[in-house]
């Protein structure tokens, strides 16, 4: 390795930055984050570094470079934009044995300052040994998609019961374990949601708990699996997912989602399409209890928001009846997404300024909406599972007031490679429908807004080989 990697503690110690301008504001940022003591040499500074000096978090010599400033200090960052000087600061500073770095000029430097990822008391730092901080930066970017924001909070946690494990757990595989099963399972989980208190909790009682019978009690995560594009999924769906003993999941998960679940995970579908439930509602309700109680990590995966027409509510109230843990990972619900791909602002200024989601499942062979709340002016309305009953909906709305030219957009599979984005008006959507042969899963869009479309629209998709 170029260089050796190694973390300093400059809590109170006295550190130096030579450079006054928006370069060194950003090394500046990381040393007082670090607790630094800084010193600023410089006959002008930045608005950031003056305003930091005007604060009083660092103190500043408005001096050009001469070697006795470094003297009693134990760590020299160089970030001026002469390159005489940058070197003078590194032949000053090595002459004094002290650590200098001397930004983006790596041969003058004795270390050189990493891309961090800060989940303190968590830090992880990403080196190129100064060939290519871009590089470093993506790699930083990609771990920070995968290290969740609540691992300081968790490293708390271990430590705060580290001492009663190791009472509880005398022999070293057991309780590496058992540290690897909390690390990874129910407990951390509750920490990465902010529920702290619970974790704390949860955690005492495993201890507690660990010479015992009783059976371990899984969870169940109720988690939103987006409208189809595996890019817009949260970092904690994904997490999760990752982790699942067993996914249940719905009709409406798109194959690349899918295939985003752990490898040797259990895969149980409880899709629904009109007139054909593979697994009817209660089913699916009890069906979660059961694998919690064989102390499974279950994840139940919907489509979109499993809040918004997921029915996700009615599943967790079946859970905390029966004392089950679970937790609700929010989802892009499909309106969003889907109108986002399309090019559709569900909202703007000249043209909405409000927006109604609507389920337009048919009951019994009417479709049972507040057509008065729904027809009002400058407002957009989206109907989900609206496509059977298409003819229902643009008849209703006319009668009710909407005008028989209110455009009106069909957004089939959006986000997908497949998507399809068809428009017309409320006359004219019904043979739309028809024409081109529109199928589930489609969301209709009525409102001004569509009138942006052609305008907007960014996302011109390349259907896959075999597609349809």
């Amino acid at each position: 390795m170029d260089f050796f990697p190694i973390f300093l503690n400059l809590r109170k110690r006295p550190c130096v930055v030579i450079g006054g301008g928006e370069v060194a504001s950003r090394k500046i940022f990381l040393l007082l984050d670090a607790g630094a003591l800084v010193t600023v040499f410089s006959p002008a500074l930045g608005e950031t570094i003056r305003k930091w000096s005007d604060e009083g978090k660092i103190k500043h010599v408005a001096q050009e470079f001469h070697p006795e400033m470094l003297e009693g200090c134990v760590l020299v960052i160089a970030a001026t934009d002469d390159a005489s000087v940058n070197r003078q600061v590194s032949e000053a500073a090595k002459a004094r044995g002290i650590p200098v770095n001397v930004v983006d000029q790596p041969d003058l430097c004795t270390f050189i300052m990493p891309s961090i990822i800060d989940r303190s008391p968590i830090t992880i730092a990403v080196s190129t040994g100064g060939r290519s901080p871009v590089l470093a930066r993506l790699i930083r970017a990609r771990l920070e998609s995968m290290i969740p924001a609540g691992y300081g909070r968790l490293a708390g946690q271990v430590t705060t019961f580290r001492e009663k494990v190791k009472q509880t757990f005398k022999h070293p595989p057991r309780r590496r374990q058992f540290w690897e099963e909390v690390l990874q399972g129910r407990i951390a989980e509750l920490v990465y949601s902010g529920q702290d208190k619970a974790a704390e909790k949860a955690l005492q009682e495993r201890i507690d708990s660990a010479d015992g019978n009783k059976p371990r009690i899984g969870e169940v995560y109720l988690v939103g699996g987006g409208p189809g594009d595996p890019d817009l999924l949260t970092f904690r769906a994904l997490r999760l997912m990752q982790q699942a003993d067993v996914v249940v999941y719905d009709r409406l998960v798109s194959p690349a989602v899918l295939e985003l679940v752990r490898r040797d995970a259990e895969r149980i579908y409880a899709g629904k399409e009109r007139d054909n439930h593979a697994l009817p509602q209660e089913d699916i309700n009890h069906l979660l209890v059961r694998l919690a109680k064989e102390g499974k990590c279950v994840v139940r995966l919907k489509g979109g928001d499993p809040f918004i027409f997921g029915r996700g509510g009615e599943e967790i109230d079946t859970l905390a009846a029966e004392g089950i843990p679970f937790q609700v990972v929010p989802g892009i619900t499909a309106a969003a997404g889907c109108a986002a791909y399309a090019g559709i602002p569900l909202t703007h200024r000249d043209y909405a300024q409000s927006v109604v989601f609507v389920t337009g499942h048919l009951q019994d062979g009417t479709v049972n909406l507040n057509w008065k709340a729904l027809v009002q002016p400058d407002q957009t309305i989206v109907f989900y599972m609206g496509l059977h009953g298409v003819e229902s909906i643009c008849r209703e709305l006319i009668k009710h007031g909407l005008p028989a030219n209110m455009p009106a957009a069909l957004v089939q599979q959006g986000t997908t490679r497949n998507q399809r984005v068809l428009t017309g008006d409320l006359s004219s959507l019904p043979e739309i429908v028809k024409q081109a042969k529109v199928k589930p899963p489609t969301l209709i869009i009525v409102g001004e807004v569509i009138k942006l479309h052609e305008k907007l629209k960014w996302f011109h998709p390349t259907p896959a080989s075999g597609d349809q």
